[in-house]
């Protein structure tokens, strides 16, 4: 593997904390990074045999319902390092509410409504949890990044609340 997707590398950086299954990882994704940065479980377990096969990751203990552990090898911190030291290019913004927004006008103006509501309701919980996790969290790095996601999220709910009913 000659150089890591942000997905390989923010499995690489999950994996530093000790190893993990496929199902832990895409439950550590969401709970540390959810917020700004989105990983599927089948993106998890696309990379997680290329990391092997690239000598990035090791098969760890079987758990159980023959579900495996990988760790991180010496090899796969070293990518990762080199991975954090490169430029991180643009951000692309992939959002299915914004998406959704720009064709509302296709919708009747009930649909439209329950469009926002619905939206309203579920950022609003996730601005509420991202608050939490600001002020749960002591690194000053991880603060910023959930600080941001509290950000994200306070911008959406201002976005869904200017538009007109």
């Amino acid at each position: 593997m000659t150089e890591l997707n942000s997905t390989s590398a923010a499995l690489l950086g999950l994996l530093h904390d000790g190893p993990k299954t496929g199902g832990q990882l895409v439950a550590a994704a969401t709970e540390r990074f959810g917020g700004f940065f989105s990983v599927t479980r089948s993106q998890v377990y696309r990379e997680l045999p290329a990391l092997t096969e690239s000598g990035l990751l090791r098969l760890g203990k079987q758990g159980p319902r023959s579900s495996q552990q990988y760790a991180i090898t010496a090899a796969g911190k070293r990518a990762f390092k080199s991975w954090l030291n490169t430029e991180p290019g643009p951000d692309n913004v992939r959002s299915p509410l914004i998406l959704r927004l720009v064709h509302a006008g296709s919708l009747t103006p009930k649909q439209r409504a329950a469009l926002v509501e619905s939206a309203r309701v579920q950022y609003t919980a996730r601005l509420d949890e991202a608050k939490n996790a600001a002020k749960a969290s002591a690194d000053p790095y991880e603060k910023a990044a959930a600080d941001f996601t509290v950000a994200h999220n306070r911008a959406i709910v201002k976005l869904l609340d200017s538009i007109p009913e």
